[in-house]
């Protein structure tokens, strides 16, 4: 089974909608999981809320560090724009491609809709070519 790694910097937004709308999308043909390379305390609440919009629960999640175990896991590596931001992505052998997205700390709900929807657009996207 394919395996797809959702990495931005947090592990509070872009990554963890990735992450559920992929194993979502996917119907078991593939898994995702997602890190970062500097989680956060908590995911994003304006994050949650905007996602609990399409029937998604992030209240349970919880931030997680990348390692280099779940690099060596991963079939494909998506970076969600941290080479934007921070200029610091994670070095990987593993087939990668960043989405450049906006990150949605400190954004406004409005704003956090549409970096979900591109999100799950692009996920979509992803399904379908794997």
């Amino acid at each position: 089974m394919k395996k797809v790694l959702f990495v931005c910097i947090h592990n509070s937004g872009r990554s963890q909608m990735a992450e559920e709308f992929f194993n979502a999308l996917a119907g078991g043909k593939a898994t995702a999981e997602s890190a970062g390379t500097a989680p956060g305390d908590n995911v994003n609440t304006v994050v949650a809320e905007a996602i609990a919009e399409l029937g998604f629960d992030l209240s349970r999640k919880k931030p997680r560090l990348l390692t280099p175990e779940m690099i060596a896991a991963a079939d494909k590596v998506i970076t969600m724009g941290c080479m934007k931001d921070e200029g610091v992505c994670p070095v990987t052998f593993t087939p990668a491609e960043d989405w450049g997205l906006p990150d949605p700390k400190g954004q406004d709900l409005a704003t956090v809709r549409e970096i979900r929807d591109e999100i799950k657009q692009r996920v979509a996207e992803l399904v379908e070519r794997l």
